[in-house]
């Protein structure tokens, strides 16, 4: 059983700051990449940053320059740091996980956490 626990979602101001984290948890090989995806109400669900294990990112246009993935390999949880909110990052946000249960990188699968709740008011 795997588990990603987010925490750090909440209500701010435009222009404030937050910082996400999820945890992983569970038997497992390796936890390759962690990332983090938004959805809007209606929207689809959007990579906002991802970060392999050898630290390597990627962010979605709207997160470069404001929001910054980091990892803490020994504990196996991610951080977005995420400033400068706009309303329009307003969203529930997803950690996701790709985790290795063997020494084959094909014997992997992602997983989800239940998702943490931004608002950014005006």
């Amino acid at each position: 059983q795997v588990q990603l626990a987010e925490s750090g979602g909440g209500s701010v101001q435009a222009g404030g700051s937050l910082i996400l984290s999820c945890a992983a948890s569970g038997s497992f090989f390796s936890v390759n990449e962690m990332g983090w995806y938004r959805q809007g109400p209606g929207d689809q669900r959007d990579l906002v940053a991802q970060i392999a294990r050898d630290g390597h990112t990627v962010y979605a246009d709207a997160a470069k320059g404001r929001f910054t993935i980091s990892r803490d390999n020994a504990n196996i949880t991610a951080y977005l740091q995420m400033g400068s909110l706009k309303p329009e990052d307003t969203a529930v946000y997803f950690c996701a996980a790709v985790v290795q249960f063997t020494r084959f990188s094909f014997d992997s699968r992602q997983y989800w956490g239940q998702g943490t709740q931004v608002t950014v008011s005006p």
